[in-house]
């Protein structure tokens, strides 16, 4: 059997022999990595996590919200809490939580984790800067919600973020609990709640 090729409408056509004999699709090669995995964290991840951080935040802030340090930190008390999307392989978006043991976010909750509380705090969500402006952010965030709710005994999640970004997670289902009480570098943050509840919680909570 052969195959007619024409690169470009000023080339002659020339023809490429293909193989007769079909090949067993069971006997092919396969990928060893898949195209798309969400996995929780591990401390080896630390360092991908942080060049991603600190690109996208240095630039803009001057600030990461993690150092090194501190991702290694969480990463080895409640990786459960974190969650990475890697394709190919590579990490290509993160975030990375806490738990938290009060009503409101404190300058301590950037730095604390408090084991078997009902309160998540979300430090930080990354994309690396190939991967933006592609949706990867809300999905993270809708697959990480979703993951929350088969955690036993959690009850809710807390974040701060800067004003420009309210209306992305009032659209993630989020709601304004007022101006935070943490300031990093002289710059204030709106503080954002997320309640695991309701009948929507119990619907999809039943498969967990």
């Amino acid at each position: 059997m052969t195959q007619q090729v024409s690169g470009s409408p000023f080339l002659k056509s020339f023809f490429l022999k293909t193989p007769v004999r079909a090949v067993n699709p069971l006997r092919q090669r396969r990928h060893t990595l898949p195209a798309s995995e969400f996995r929780n964290l591990t401390p080896q991840d630390a360092i991908s996590v942080f060049e991603i951080e600190r690109e996208a935040f240095v630039s803009v802030s001057g600030e990461c919200p993690l150092t090194l340090d501190e991702v290694l930190n969480f990463l080895g008390q409640c990786s459960e809490l974190s969650l990475g999307w890697f394709e190919g392989g590579q990490l290509v978006a993160f975030i990375i939580s806490s738990g938290w043991d009060k009503e409101r976010l404190s300058q301590e909750a950037m730095t604390q984790h408090v084991p078997d509380t009902p309160t998540v705090h979300i430090h930080v969500l990354s994309v690396h800067r190939h991967c933006r402006q592609q949706g990867k952010g809300s999905i993270l965030l809708w697959r990480y919600l979703q993951y929350l709710r088969c955690v036993p005994g959690l009850r809710r999640a807390l974040l701060i973020c800067e004003d420009f970004l309210v209306p992305f997670y009032l659209k993630a289902g989020f709601k304004e609990k007022g101006p935070s009480a943490i300031s990093v570098s002289h710059m204030q943050f709106q503080e954002m709640e997320y309640m695991f509840g309701g009948q929507a919680y119990a619907r999809r909570n039943s498969s967990c």
